[in-house]
């Protein structure tokens, strides 16, 4: 049994050198700078900050506009009795001050993420971001396709605009965090790639609302992921990986363990996106998840991580298909259920 070396666990994420598989995906955790050192501390090889929503953009300026409006037929000298405005933490200036302060706080490489509404808006604030320092761009690709009018086809060459036009814009890689609902996954995730997304994050989670029966309101509801939630980001990276070659790939949903990220890694991701498990333990489980790694690398001779990845995708795997159709055969085939009637 050798002892690995101390680059063993370093990989490549869309050209940037990391020093390990784990990413902290965007969260409320990695909106702080503190939190964001801990994090570095504890081994996390990147970070993603919080998505800018251009919602929460167009709110903050309109209330902003609205405390301002409401004085000006007051008379001149009211005007002295008016607090200070700090513009500076106002809509994307938020999100460009944290980017300069992760970089200059932070030895690993930054990612900012975007998540807007309107065309246009997804490159200038992509620019923004990646003008602040960042070293790549996440597209936060978040909608509900509820327009009865507008096809698959619609929705997806709109997208395709989107990462079109942002990366024409940037000087920095892009990677595009994917939703699940797509017609056909492989063809759009090879359309990403072809209109210049340099990597791909499989899957967005779809928050689902829930029902208020006291209210009789719709309320938001955020469950954190489990490890069986994993299970469909592990399909389509074995199915993407060979189709992909030259791509970065990053797992994301359902990534807690040691054993998580090896599944992710042995299918051909480059990284695994983690934040359930980071904001249920604390900064801290990353060390914990890498120390055991190594010992379960080091108790099978591997000298690094790029010896095992890819070797369970649809490439590499003994029966691909286990990846497709005959999979969804043998499941139900071999459940037996236990009659408690």
């Amino acid at each position: 049994m050798s002892d690995l070396s101390a680059t063993a666990l370093a990989t490549q994420y869309l050209g940037l050198e990391l020093s390990g598989p784990i990413v902290a995906s965007a969260s409320p955790l990695t909106g702080d700078v503190e939190t964001l050192k801990r994090l570095e501390a504890a081994g996390t090889a990147a970070v993603v900050l919080p998505s800018l929503f251009e919602e929460e953009v167009i709110d903050e300026e309109l209330s902003l506009h609205a405390s301002l409006e409401q004085w000006r037929d007051s008379f001149p000298e009211s005007m002295n009795f008016l607090p200070e405005v700090n513009l500076g933490e106002l809509g994307p200036d938020r999100h460009v001050r944290l980017v300069s302060e992760a970089k200059a706080a932070l030895g690993i490489p930054v990612i900012a993420s975007v998540n807007a509404a309107h065309r246009g808006s997804w490159s200038r604030y992509a620019t923004m971001l990646g003008d602040a320092g960042a070293d790549a761009i996440e597209l936060n690709i978040y909608a509900v396709a509820a327009d009865p009018r507008r096809s698959a086809a619609d929705v997806e060459a709109g997208y395709l605009e989107i990462i079109s036009e942002v990366k024409s814009a940037v000087q920095v890689p892009l990677t595009v965090k994917l939703s699940p609902y797509f017609s056909s996954t492989a063809h759009f995730a090879a359309s990403a790639v072809d209109v210049g997304a340099n990597g791909l994050v499989l899957f967005n989670r779809f928050y689902q609302p829930d029902l208020d029966l006291q209210s009789l309101s719709v309320q938001p509801r955020v469950d954190l992921s489990d490890a069986r939630e994993l299970r469909l980001p592990l399909r389509w990276l074995a199915i993407l990986r060979p189709q992909l070659p030259s791509t970065s790939l990053a797992a994301s949903s359902g990534v807690h363990s040691a054993a998580d990220v090896l599944k992710t890694l042995l299918v051909g991701a480059d990284v695994a996106c983690m934040t359930s498990a980071v904001l249920r333990h604390g900064p801290e489980h990353v060390a914990s998840v890498l120390t055991e790694i190594r010992r379960w690398l080091t108790e099978r001779d591997y000298e690094s991580i790029a010896q095992l990845r890819g070797s369970l995708s649809a490439a590499g795997a003994e029966d691909p298909s286990a990846f497709e159709r005959s999979n969804y055969r043998k499941v139900l085939s071999s459940y037996q259920p236990v009659l408690t009637w």
